[in-house]
Formats: C-alpha cells, sequence, structure tokens
C-alpha cells in the first residue's frame, strides 16, 4: 500500500539521517510555536488528507501540528494554536479531573485506568486546549518538575521555551524522580504509567487518534523533552512516546486489516455485473476506503516522525534505561507490524545493540531477538541478520551477566531449531561448556540445548538401528562426557540435564543394564557411566545441587519431599539385588568401586528388613565390602568403604548387629595379621616383604578405625612401641608410620569418647592420660624428621588431640577433668617452628614452580591451610595462649592470596574471646617485625611493608569506633611505650621511635576524646628532645585528625566541606608557570557560577557542532580532554543531590572580565539548544559495516554550548 511504502522509505534513510562518529547524539528538533500574528476568523481547517502526507524530513519538525494560518502553511515550524472549530469552555468550578488526580492515580497503581482515562476524555471533549494542558501538566509531574504550565504557555511559547522554563523550576533538592525511585515504587509507577499510555491510545483509537491536534502536539512535546538536557525529562519522555508509538503501531495494524478487508469487499462488488452491483454499497465502500487511507497515512506520518525524532536518538542514549525501553519497544514493533518494521533498516539498530556495555540493554535486545525467531514466517526475512550477528551472538553466550547469556543461549536454540541451516557443530561448541558453569540458570540453559543436539542426534541414528532411545541417550552422552575432558565433574553435568532430561537420567533399569552386559561398553565408558549414574542417584535422592550452584536455602515442599521419597525407594528396590554383582564385577577397579561403594549411602536402608528374601542381598553386601577392604590399599576406595561401615553399623538399624559381627571379624583377621609381623619389626630383624604385609595391615585398621571403635583390639601399645622403636632407628619406612600414628590418635580419640558416655574408673583415667602424655612426646619428634607426610600426619594429629583433651572439652564434666592435657613449652615452640617453617615458607612453593606441577601445588596449598586452621584452632579454644597468635597475624598481608580468610576469621574470633587481649596481640606481632627489622637490616621497605600490614590489620577493628575503644587505646599505649622502652645494653638509644609511624595506621579509628588523652600519653613518655623528632610528629598529626582544608589550600588544593554532596577526584591539567589551570581560568570567564541561581543536575546526552570561539579567548577544552569523562563518570549524577557553586581562587584582571561573571543562568540555558542544525547530521553506517563497541571505543565529545558550566560538571561527573 502507498502509507506502508512511504513509512518503509522514509525508515530506509535513516542510514544518511544520524551521526555515526559520536554514540547517543541527539539530530531531532522540537516543534516550534509562534504567536498568531493576526486575529479574526482563522481559515478553514485543511483537509485531513493533504494533513496526513505531511511526512517529516530531517530539516523539518519530525512531529506534524494541525496549521491554523496561512503563515504557518509556508512555515516548517508551526504554532499550536486554537483550530477554526468553536470550542465550548467548561466552568472553572468544574474543571473534571487534573493533572494531580491522574498522578495520584497512576502512583497508587490501584486505580482502574479505564476510568482514569475515560474522565479526561470527557474532560478533553469539553475543552480540547484544557485536556491537552491536564495531560501536560501530568507528563510534567510524572518527570518530578515542580513546574506547571499554564494556558498562556501553552498557546504563546513555543516548545523548546517550555521545556527551558521547565527546567529552572525543576526540583533541584534531589536528582531523583518518580522513574528512578528505587524499591518496589519504581516498578508499580511505572507499570502504572505504561498501562496508562495504552488505555488512553486504545480508547482513542476510532476517533481522537485521527483529530489532528492531540497526538500531534503530544508528540511534538515529548519529542522536544526527549532531547531535554534533563535526565528525568528525557528519560520519561523518552518511555511515554515509545509507549504511544507502540500504541499507533497497534492502531496501524487494526487499520491496515479494515483497509484490506474493505478493499476485499469492494473489489468483490465491483466484479460483479453492471445490473447486479449495488451503486450506493460501492459508494459506501469506497468513501471507507479513503477514510481509512487518509487515517493510516496519518498514522504513518505520526509513527515515522516518532521514530526519526525520539527512538533514532534515544536508542543511544547515556542512560541504559532509555536505551533498554527504545529496544524493548522496537521489539514489539517488529513482532506487531513486520510488513513495515521487519526490515534490514530496523534490524540494523537490534544487530548493533547487542554491543552495548551495559547488560540492561543487551538483554532487550536478546528477548526481541527471541520474540522473532519464535515465528516460522519472520525467519525468512531474518536470514541477513542471522548471518551478520550470529557471530555476535555466540560470543555473548559467555557474556559477564548471566541473566544475559541464559537468554542467549534460548535465542541461539530457537535459531538451531527453527532455521534451515541452524548452528554448525563448531558453533555448538561455544554453548556445550557451559553445562559446567556454576550459574545454575546458564547451565540449566544449556542442558537445554545439549538435550535437544542429543535428541537430535538419536533422532537420526534410531533410523539407521533399533536401539532403544534411552540405551542411545545413555551411549551419546557418555561420549560427550569423555570428550569434554571435565572428569569429576558429573554433577554438574547431570545438575544441567535434570530439569529437562529427568526420566531419562533416573533410568536406572537402562543404566545398570549397560553395566552389567558383557563386550557393552568400553573400559572408559563404563567409569563415565558409573559416575553419571552416582550422581544421578544422589541428585534423586537428595535434591541438592552440586557445591557452588546453591541459589540460597531452598526448603522443598510438601509434594517434592513425596517425589523424593518414591525416588529413593525406587532406588533401593531396584539396587539391593544388583548392587553386589556391580561391586564383584569392578571389585577390582578402585576408582569404578569406590563410586559403586557411595550408593548405600541414599538407600532407604530399612527396607533391607522389609522381606527375608532382601536380607541374603545385606550379607551379599557385607562380605563384598570386607573382600574390597582386604583387596585394596588405595586410600579412597578404603575411605568409601569406612564410611559405609559407618552408616549400616549405626543403631538406628535394626540389621546393625550383622554388620558389626562382619567389619569385627575383618578387625580381627587385620590384627591378627598385624601382629604376626609386629615381633620383627620391633626387632629390626623385618624384610621389606614383612614391612609392607604390616604396613597394609596397618593401613586397613586405621581406616575402620575411623569408622568402628578399635580400643577392644588394644593396639595402642604396639603402635607406640613401633612408633619408638622406628624412630630411635631412624628407619622411616612412611606407610608403616603414618598408619601407626593414625591407628594410635584414633585409639585415643575413642577412648576419650567411650568416657564421656560412661563412668569409668579413675585409674582408667590416669592411664589414658598417660597414653596422651607419651602419644604427645611422640608426635612432637615426629615434627622434626625429614618425611613430609610423617611430620604432617604428626601435626594435624596433634591438632585434633589437644583439642579433644583441652580444658574446654572438660568444661561440662568436672569428672574428666583428669585428662585435661595441656601442651609443654617445647611441645608449643616445636610447632610454632613448624607453622613457619612448613606453612609460611616459600622454599616448596619455589621448587613446584621448577617442576611445573600445578596439580601438586593446589594439594600443598591445601593441606597447610588445613595445618593452619588447626592451629587457629588451638588458639582460639584456649589450647594455646591468644599471644601465640603473633605468629600468624604478622603473616596476613604477606599470604594473604592463600590463607587471608583464614587468618581474618581468627583475628574476628579472637576479639570475640578478649577484645584487649587481642588488640594486644596485634600491636605485638607489629612489634615483633619491627624488631627483626632492626635485627637483620633497617631498610625503609621493610618499614613499608609492615604499615602496609597495620593498614590491613587496622581495617579489621571494624567501623563501630565505640565497641573498640578501650582495645584501640590499649593498643597505641603499648605502642607508645615500645617505642620509647629503655634501652638494654649495647642498644642504642630509642631505636623504636620509628615505630610511632606504624602505630599511627590505627590513628583513625581513635574517638576525639581518646586521641587528646593518648596525645598528653605520647608528651609523658617522650624525652623533651624527641618531640621534634619526625616519626613522633607524624604519630602526633595522626592523632590530631584529617588536615585541616587551610592546609591543603596551602598545597594548592581546595577542598569542599565534608557536609556538602561528595563528589569523585578528577584529573587536573595545569599549565605550565600557573599554580592554576589556564583552562580552569577559561572556565571562569565563560561560566554561571556566580549567578544566585542554583543549576539544576544536566546530563549531556547529545553531541553538539561546537559554536564559534572568541577570538580573544582560548577555548575551555580540548575534545581528548572532554573526551576523558566516562560513561560511569556521567552516571554519578544519579547520586548528586544538589550542585552547590564551588570557590575558587580570584584571576587576575587579564584572565576575568567582570561582566562576564554577572551572566544570568538562563543566558547559558538558551545555549542549551533542543535543536539541532542541518550540518550537524552524518551519515550512519550501513549495517555491513557496524563494528563493536567493545573492539573501537568511541570519544565523546562536550559540545561546545556545555563549555559555560564545564567547571560543575568536572566537578560532579568526574
Amino acid at each position: 500500500m502507498a502509507s506502508g511504502d512511504s513509512l518503509l522509505d522514509s525508515l530506509e534513510e535513516l542510514d544518511d539521517f544520524s551521526d555515526s562518529d559520536s554514540d547517543y547524539e541527539a539530530t531531532t528538533k522540537a516543534t516550534k510555536r509562534r504567536k498568531q500574528p493576526v486575529t479574526g476568523l482563522q481559515p478553514p481547517k485543511r483537509s485531513r488528507r493533504k494533513a496526513a502526507l505531511r511526512v517529516s524530513s530531517p530539516s523539518s519538525s519530525p512531529i506534524p501540528t494541525p496549521p491554523n494560518s496561512p503563515l504557518q502553511q509556508h512555515s516548517q515550524n508551526t504554532s499550536r494554536q486554537a483550530s477554526a472549530r468553536p470550542v465550548t469552555r467548561v466552568n472553572k468550578g468544574n474543571r473534571g479531573i487534573s493533572a494531580e488526580d491522574i498522578y495520584d492515580a497512576v502512583c497508587s497503581g490501584k486505580s482502574a485506568m479505564v476510568t482514569v482515562v475515560d474522565e479526561w476524555l470527557d474532560n478533553y471533549k469539553q475543552s480540547r486546549e484544557e485536556g491537552l494542558l491536564v495531560l501536560i501538566n501530568f507528563i510534567v509531574q510524572s518527570c518530578g518538575c515542580k513546574g506547571v504550565v499554564s494556558r498562556e504557555m501553552l498557546d504563546n511559547m513555543q516548545n523548546a521555551e517550555i521545556i527551558s522554563t521547565l527546567t529552572k523550576e525543576f526540583n533541584e533538592d534531589s536528582v531523583n524522580y518518580p522513574l528512578c525511585t528505587p524499591g518496589p515504587q519504581l516498578r508499580r509507577f511505572k507499570a502504572s504509567l505504561c498501562e496508562f499510555t495504552r488505555v488512553l491510545v486504545s480508547s482513542c483509537r476510532n476517533s481522537l487518534v485521527f483529530d489532528e491536534y492531540l497526538f500531534p502536539s503530544l508528540l511534538a512535546l515529548l519529542t522536544g523533552m526527549s532531547d531535554s538536557q534533563v535526565r528525568a525529562f528525557r528519560h520519561t519522555s523518552t518511555l511515554l512516546a515509545m509507549k504511544l508509538m507502540t500504541g499507533l503501531v497497534e492502531v496501524a495494524v487494526i487499520v491496515s486489516v479494515q483497509l484490506q478487508t474493505t478493499q476485499r469487499q469492494y473489489d468483490m462488488e465491483n466484479s460483479k455485473r453492471e445490473q447486479d452491483r449495488a451503486t450506493d454499497r460501492l459508494e459506501e465502500l469506497r468513501a471507507t476506503i479513503s477514510e481509512l487511507r487518509e487515517n493510516r497515512e496519518e498514522i504513518s506520518s505520526m509513527m515515522n516522525a516518532t521514530f526519526r525524532g525520539v527512538f533514532v536518538h534515544r536508542y543511544r542514549d547515556r542512560l541504559p534505561e532509555i536505551r533498554a525501553a527504545c529496544i524493548q519497544e522496537l521489539g514489539i514493533w517488529l513482532k506487531t507490524d513486520p510488513e513495515d518494521f521487519l526490515n534490514d533498516g530496523c534490524l540494523k539498530y537490534l544487530g548493533w545493540t547487542l554491543h552495548d556495555k551495559q547488560s540492561p540493554v543487551r538483554l532487550q535486545c536478546v528477548r526481541a531477538l527471541q520474540g522473532l525467531y519464535q515465528e516460522k514466517e519472520f525467519i525468512g526475512r531474518l536470514e541477513l541478520f542471522t548471518s551478520r550477528f550470529k557471530e555476535r551472538m555466540l560470543s555473548m553466550a559467555l557474556d559477564k551477566d548471566p541473566e544475559v547469556a541464559v537468554e542467549v543461549v534460548n535465542l541461539l536454540l530457537l535459531i538451531q531449531q527453527r532455521t534451515e541451516e541452524g548452528l554448525k557443530e563448531e558453533e555448538c561448541g561455544h554453548i556445550y561448556p557451559l553445562v559446567y558453569a556454576l550459574n545454575r540458570g546458564l547451565a540449566s540453559a544449556a542442558g537445554i540445548f545439549l538435550f535437544n543436539k542429543l535428541k537430535s542426534v538419536i533422532a537420526s541414528d534410531n533410523q539407521k538401528n533399533d536401539k532403544s532411545e534411552n540405551a542411545a541417550f545413555f551411549q551419546i552422552l557418555i561420549s560427550f562426557y569423555i570428550q569434554s575432558e571435565f572428569h569429576e565433574h558429573g554433577a554438574y553435568l547431570v545438575d544441567s540435564l535434570w530439569d529437562v532430561a529427568r526420566s531419562e537420567l533416573r533410568d536406572w533399569e537402562t543404566m545398570t543394564a549397560l553395566l552389567l552386559q558383557e563386550d557393552g561398553l568400553m573400559y572408559e565408558e563404563e567409569g563415565a557411566l558409573i559416575e553419571l549414574m552416582m550422581c544421578a542417584i544422589r541428585q534423586a535422592a537428595q535434591a541438592t545441587p552440586p557445591i557452588g550452584r546453591t541459589q540460597g536455602k531452598k526448603i522443598l515442599g510438601m509434594k517434592d519431599k513425596k517425589v523424593q521419597d518414591q525416588d529413593r525407594r525406587r532406588i533401593t528396590a531396584h539396587f539391593i539385588p544388583l548392587l553386589p554383582q556391580l561391586l564383584a564385577k569392578y571389585s577390582a577397579d578402585a576408582g569404578k568401586v569406590s563410586l559403586l561403594l557411595k550408593a548405600p549411602l541414599y538407600f532407604n536402608l530399612e527396607m533391607y528388613n522389609s522381606a527375608p528374601r532382601l536380607e541374603k542381598y545385606l550379607d551379599l553386601l557385607l562380605s563384598q565390602i570386607c573382600g574390597i577392604v582386604e583387596k585394596h590399599t588405595e586410600v579412597t576406595v578404603l575411605e568409601a568403604c569406612a564410611q559405609l561401615a559407618s552408616t549400616l553399623c549405626s543403631e538406628s538399624y535394626t540389621f546393625s548387629s550383622r554388620a558389626h559381627l562382619a567389619f569385627s571379624q575383618l578387625l580381627d583377621g587385620l590384627t591378627e595379621c598385624f601382629s604376626t609381623y609386629l615381633s620383627d619389626l620391633l626387632q629390626g630383624t623385618a624384610d621389606d616383604d614383612d614391612v609392607y604385609s604390616a604396613a597394609t595391615a596397618l593401613k586397613r585398621i586405621a581406616a575402620l578405625s575411623s569408622a568402628k571403635d578399635p580400643t577392644g583390639w588394644k593396639l595402642f601399645d604396639s603402635c607406640l612401641e613401633l612408633l619408638k622403636s622406628r624412630m630411635e632407628s631412624r628407619e622411616l619406612d612412611k606407610e608403616l608410620l603414618v598408619s601407626a600414628l593414625k591407628c594410635a590418635a584414633f585409639y585415643l580419640m575413642w577412648a576419650k569418647v567411650n568416657a564421656v558416655n560412661s563412668t569409668p574408673a579413675e585409674g582408667e583415667l590416669n592411664r589414658l592420660k598417660k597414653e596422651m602424655r607419651l602419644f604427645c612426646r611422640v608426635c612432637q619428634t615426629c615434627l622434626s624428621v625429614n618425611q613430609t607426610e610423617i611430620r604432617d600426619q604428626a601435626f594435624e594429629l596433634l591438632c585434633d588431640l589437644l583439642l579433644l583433651y583441652s580444658t574446654s572439652s572438660a568444661r561440662f564434666e568436672p569428672a574428666l577433668q583428669v585428662l585435661v592435657h595441656l601442651p609443654s613449652d617445647s611441645l608449643r615452640s616445636e610447632m610454632a617452628a613448624f607453622l613457619l617453617d612448613y606453612v609460611f615458607s616459600e622454599s616448596e612453593d619455589a621448587e613446584l614452580n621448577v617442576e611445573g606441577e600445578e596439580e601438586m601445588k593446589i594439594n600443598l596449598l591445601q593441606r597447610r591451610r588445613n595445618h593452619l586452621s588447626g592451629y587457629c584452632k588451638l588458639v582460639l579454644y584456649g589450647v594455646l595462649e591468644l599471644s601465640a597468635a603473633t605468629d600468624i597475624f604478622k603473616h596476613y598481608s604477606k599470604y594473604f592470596k592463600d590463607f587471608g580468610d583464614i587468618i581474618k576469621e581468627t583475628i574476628s574470633k579472637s576479639k570475640l574471646i578478649s577484645p584487649i587481649q587481642s588488640a594486644k596481640t596485634v600491636c605485638l606481632s607489629l612489634q615483633q617485625l619491627f624488631s627483626e627489622m632492626l635485627t637483620e637490616d633497617h631498610s625503609r621497605q621493610n618499614l613499608d611493608e609492615i604499615r602496609d600490614l597495620a593498614k590491613r590489620l587496622a581495617m579489621s577493628f571494624g567501623i563501630d569506633l565505640h565497641r573498640v575503644r578501650k582495645p584501640l587505646v590499649a593498643l597505641h599505649m603499648d605502642g607508645v611505650r615500645f617505642a620509647f622502652r629503655e634501652p638494654r645494653e649495647g642498644e642504642e638509644q630509642h631505636t623504636n621511635v620509628t615505630f610511632l609511624e606504624i602505630l599511627s595506621e590505627f590513628s583513625f579509628k581513635l574517638l576525639q576524646q581518646d586521641r587528646t588523652q593518648l596525645a598528653e600519653f605520647v608528651k609523658s613518655e617522650c624525652p623533651s628532645a624527641a618531640l621534634s623528632w619526625p616519626s613522633v610528629r607524624l604519630y602526633q598529626r595522626s592523632l590530631e585528625g584529617r588536615s585541616s582544608s587551610k592546609a591543603r589550600k596551602q598545597e594548592g588544593v581546595y577542598v569542599v566541606s565534608t557536609h556538602s554532596t561528595p563528589v569523585a577526584k578528577r584529573k587536573r591539567t595545569t599549565a605550565q608557570g600557573s599554580a592554576a589551570s589556564t583552562v580552569r581560568g577559561s572556565w571562569l570567564e565563560t561560566s554561571s557560577i556566580h549567578s544566585s541561581l542554583h543549576t539544576p543536575a544536566l546530563t549531556s546526552t547529545a553531541q553538539r557542532q561546537p559554536t564559534k570561539p572568541l577570538a580573544s579567548k582560548k577555548p575551555s577544552a580540548t575534545p581528548s580532554e572532554c573526551s576523558d569523562l566516562s560513561e560511569d563518570e556521567f552516571s554519578l549524577e544519579s547520586q548528586i543531590r544538589k550542585v552547590k557553586p564551588v570557590k575558587r581562587y580570584k584571576l587576575s584582571s587579564s584572565q576575568s572580565g567582570p561582566t562576564l561573571d554577572q551572566q544570568d543562568l538562563n543566558s547559558h540555558l538558551t545555549l542549551l539548544s533542543l535543536i539541532e542544525d542541518e550540518d550537524a547530521e552524518r551519515e550512519e553506517p550501513e549495517i555491513e559495516d557496524y563494528e563493536s563497541d567493545s573492539e573501537h571505543e568511541s570519544t565523546y565529545t562536550l559540545p561546545s554550548t556545555r563549555h559555560t558550566s564545564t567547571s560543575v560538571l568536572d566537578e560532579l561527573f568526574e
């Protein structure tokens, strides 16, 4: 149709419309009004047909308004006057609904918008001007502006003048406005505002949309406001304009359908024979067609004007909310009216916005594309777009915002399913690894993508063979898991597929059939299937995601719990008879059998007693476990057996006696085996085979001792004798001694548990304490051996046993006070030395760096963290004094990356135990470091490192200064005494005074009264001659507080009062030979800072053509300097509460003119032009030549008209 073609042509012209060199450039003109120069009768209104044909061009007003005088018919800028149609004025006492009423209804969100709009329509029908004025004031109030548009302003002022006036009256106390109010109020207001706009267009779609007054006038004002420098105006007007545009698009589609229907009726009537035609009917249809065409053309004109006047400029606005609103509505237009919008001229905006730096904008863009790819009839029109931007969409699967990445994966799935070409295998490879992502939403989306891909492959394979669908699914899933090379991460893959492939992953029959059949799977495939099967069993039985994917504490509902119980019963019923067969088949494979041994942990074990036929399977399971223990020596297998043995021996099950009997017999055999070789080991006559047999037996006993009480086998004395003899002879067999240490330690642990649960005789308690003392001596000896495994095991066991036999463990058991064992001084020294030598050490790291063993480095770090946490627990539970923590605190900064979390938690817990003693310990750790620095080499670098540590430790005191008042004062007093302590013999005088520089790092946490008290304390402790020393003066200044503004002025910097609005710092560019920058001088010459009027918070969003600079003045800032303002710096506007005048130095008469200092703000606001010259328009890049913002950063050059207030912008937005 003609109107549709005109709209398409106008949209295609957008390539030549806007400037591509600068982002977010506004180029639209505001509609001007001109006061009607003549009075009397107005000329008759021009026909709507001609009015609708007026399509805006780059040099004309974007929104057509009804002409009312002969002068206006020859002018591009029309005046909004009352039309020739007589208007009935309403009585002032009965004005109907007001702007405040509409605003209150929208804010509450509880009013029926249809009722509100109907009331306003009644008002509008009585007086168009009054009704429009109410709507305009509602929009102004929705922007958060205090100003009101009067009837005189509406009749006599241009749009730009109205907006300028409202800008001056804007609420400057706060930059917040309704659309940016945080909390649920924002969502409610925005939703109500959008609903009001939708209902307004819907109610007017049959009449007022085509009256050539309401919507053209409203869109003209919104277009002008959308180019305002006030963010509230720009944001609100853009949102309203986009919602109005959406309503107009829907009306246009309805009109087009009506036109097509009427045209068919006319053609059908006209095709009849002449004598059968109904002439009246033809004339009626012809008139209807003509009217509908005029309506369609008028709608197209308004749509075109809004698209070019608002969308083209605001889709690249500085504010991401504005850009997101534009893209969201564009997606609706593309889907609602594909005939006019679904073309490359509009799709290019979606493609460009895929590169937006803000995730909300990218999110709306991707969601808009999802709506398009869901429609099969759109796929053909999207071919060029898909080929051009597919690479970008694939890269966005790794978007830093998980929500965007999730939607991108869903979009790629639509492309894969709906397009003929789909995605190539290498393109799908971008998405497959995401099933292992930590974010569960992203992993689930990737799991859906993977599942659909697997299903498509299975469907094609099933045509060639008759394999069952689930068997084929597991075959291809196993292949994917092996090829992905993310072994030991099967839980993440299962969790990703759980929502979409739950029925397949719970097909236990197919999985066990594949495992039990002969020559069914390859060796590696069997291991992968067992791992995936165990992960699926865990997921079904516990319904907990893997580590890192937890999204808050999820409480299962009754339905979920019921499903979970049913799954556990199905798993138990299926695996009870088959698990012994699986264990028998894979008993020789340590990796597979250790996985299979975890299955009973998820069983409903009570089912073993539910039927007599199932009891035999329990005996088979126990015999298989005992056989595996006798067959394997790997730690993972033995630990899995011990964990299962502990579960089966639980007293809560009636069959626990059977399990106890089976494992007791197993321990009997292992103990007998060990006793056979013990005498030879003690005499030193055992050969290597004997040592190996004894070590393996002892290793199995140690593993089972963690699950079953071994005290009945009396192995402690034998293990202790073995340890003593081996340590004396220095025959340090690693496996043998580590196992002996574990067995002896487990004996002492179980003995303490038994003592707590029963009432042993005093003689038994004394014997147990003696055994504990002897074992600690042996472990202390082991701390100095050269075998890493023996040394580390001894330290870990010492930490556990000292904690178990500590004073706090017997606090509520007076009878067990006899068992309390405190470490000796020598043992404390040995443990502290172990910490310094093997935890806070870099020697082993250097060796591993040479070898390049990454996995060994991770294991070493984990082992060190275990050692450090064990030592810290000894400090926190009172086994060691709090002062022992100095060896930990002084490494806080140096080893922060590896142990920072552990040390920080220790410091925090120590403050709860004794705040003052903790603070003194912090000071003591710094004193020790300072003393070490003096003894080694007094270098400034070492002092700076200690000061850095002091800064980090000072931050641990928190922000509640009243709570840490006493600890901080104690810390300072200890530090001052240390700085001025009397020198010992042979020492120099006052060598510790420099410690005051370290102590000054804690001064900022002091209250004012404590600062004064400490200042007096320093004078009392410090010799009079030392008061002038640099370190003492520095510490005294730290007690006086922050430097005053006067002191900073002397350094050439002015500091705004702390009560003023905080602003970010910016780089200062100063000219040579001048204390103040000449650039700043030129700012003062042209700025309006000295005006008594307050400056509203403004945000530059458009690049203007620079005005000609005065010949006698230098440019205030180069484009490169202005472009240093980043987007984040500009966005600080939302945090600014009020713009205040900034004091400056007075310039010389050669630098400033008194006339410019007296300029009023109004003269500068007129420079904030809302109109763009034609020469500011440049060619926009074609869709094929577009380059990503992430690859080529655009520079933003501030317009020269903003230079009048750039000094304010620099202070606020840097």
